[in-house]
């Protein structure tokens, strides 16, 4: 008989947990004859697996091809891959399908499942989908076992990059992977882009025993930056732990924020593709929008999540779409999913055809805004919350409410947000102004109209 399953793994975007008591071997081969039974349905014969450097992701890897296998059919093994290279296997080996093991950026005691399916990501009701399947799933008798083929795509990945993407000039830049995954495979590229490469952190350790591997943090970022200001690098970039996620430093130790990122290849992109649709999330910068326009492009604001984002860049066609948290996908010249050493490697591109990269960069339009601040409520509580902040809220000064993802309220002079996170018990704030004082004024309308609702609540701004 099956163990019950933990519901609070089964995520909006993926599979997380703790190891071993959420997730464990057990787990992932059910999973696997789950992912099997739907493969059968969609006519998919084959799936990429590949995982991260955490200690469990070899063991859980191999349970769910188990799994895979019992239920007819094949693998492509990438082994040790960062989560864009089992995206990029799918898409090589054609069935549009595989599954990266990984506990992303979350502590060293997580790991998980992120899963795409005949070319599409799985999240929101399929991954509810996948739960139902998963309990109490048997292997089905009579079915030809599926078979393992190992496969090691890094240098195949690295080829198709390099074919496409030219620096103007050689490059001396320093990246800084976490002792995440994505020491397998950065340093290698950028060298062969024609970098000169200074490598912090670049020895996969499941244990993360310098840094937490998430450059949305600006704690995380604070070696790199010491490290450009000591030595001759133009640049600093950095990878979460599975490497689909981008960080950007200067030298001058100014932290690139993905929406500022976003802005320079909205220009670089919507110069080949004039008119163009450009994607991002609720928590990005006005400056984005707004330079999108300028540059002719047409502006969509769209919900946080990785996989909402890339659903939306499918039915729509844009060349390009980005979220606040750093995945950033391509379609023009790339096959449409995020990856950070992809992102990287094109950002050098441009960057290249300038004599001082880290000026070009802090020209780059800004507001004076907030990281993302968090409001910890209990489990089930945020979207409640949110809820009644969209119908009950009171925002005097607002000249827009924006509601497809929380409430966005916007202003002559800045924003502010409040939405509920998709894979922990938070509230999301954001706050921009176009000056200090602005930013005061619209976070004391969100303070007012979170207070109204949740008296005595201390408040992360």
């Amino acid at each position: 008989m099956n163990h019950p399953l933990p519901p609070a793994v089964f995520k909006a975007y993926d599979i997380r947990g703790t190891v071993p008591t959420q997730l464990n071997e057990l787990f992932a081969h059910r999973l696997g004859l789950a992912l099997a039974a739907r493969a059968r349905r969609e006519g998919v014969r084959s799936l990429a697996v590949g995982y991260d450097g955490r200690l469990s992701s070899p063991g859980l890897a191999q349970a769910l091809k188990s799994g895979l296998h019992a239920g007819g059919i094949d693998t492509v093994d990438l082994g040790l891959a960062h989560t864009p290279l089992v995206y990029y296997a799918a898409h090589h080996e054609g069935s549009g399908s595989g599954v990266a093991v990984t506990g992303s950026h979350n502590p060293p005691d997580y790991n998980g499942f992120k899963m795409m399916m005949a070319g599409r990501t799985l999240h929101g009701d399929d991954i509810q989908a996948l739960r139902q399947a998963m309990d109490g799933i048997q292997a089905p008798s009579g079915t030809t076992p599926g078979q393992n083929v190992a496969n090691d795509m890094v240098e195949t990945y690295i080829r198709e990059i390099t074919d496409h993407v030219r620096l103007a000039r050689p490059m001396r830049i320093a990246i800084d992977c976490g002792n995440g995954v994505g020491g397998v495979a950065a340093a290698r590229l950028f060298r062969a882009l024609g970098c000169t490469v200074d490598e912090l952190y670049c020895e996969v350790d499941g244990q993360f025993p310098n840094h937490h591997p998430d450059p949305a943090d600006p704690a995380n970022l604070q070696d790199l930056i010491d490290h450009l200001r000591d030595t001759d690098c133009e640049l600093g970039l950095a990878f979460d732990g599975d490497a689909d996620r981008l960080g950007v430093v200067t030298r001058s130790e100014q932290i690139i924020w993905p929406d500022r990122q976003m802005i320079l290849f909205a220009r670089d992109i919507l110069q080949r593709v004039p008119g163009a649709a450009i994607i991002f999330d609720v928590k990005c910068s006005r400056h984005l929008s707004r330079t999108i326009q300028e540059a002719g492009g047409t502006p969509l604001m769209s919900q946080t999540g990785h996989s909402l984002i890339k659903a939306r860049l499918a039915e729509t066609g844009a060349p390009l779409a980005g979220e606040m948290s750093g995945h950033i996908f391509f379609k023009e010249r790339w096959h449409g999913f995020d990856d950070g050493l992809y992102a990287g490697a094109r950002l050098l591109e441009i960057l290249s055809r300038s004599d001082d990269p880290s000026a070009t960069l802090e020209s780059l339009p800004q507001g004076i805004s907030t990281p993302e601040l968090k409001l910890p409520m209990a489990e089930g509580e945020p979207h409640e919350f949110i809820r009644r902040l969209q119908t009950e809220g009171c925002f005097p000064g607002a000249t827009d409410r924006v509601i497809i993802d929380g409430i966005r309220a916007e202003y002559p002079d800045g924003f502010g947000l409040a939405r509920a996170s998709n894979t922990t018990p938070v509230v999301v704030l954001r706050f921009e102004g176009d000056t200090p004082e602005a930013l005061t004024r619209i976070q004391d309308e969100f303070r007012a109209a979170i207070t109204a609702l949740l008296p005595g609540r201390e408040l992360p701004f």
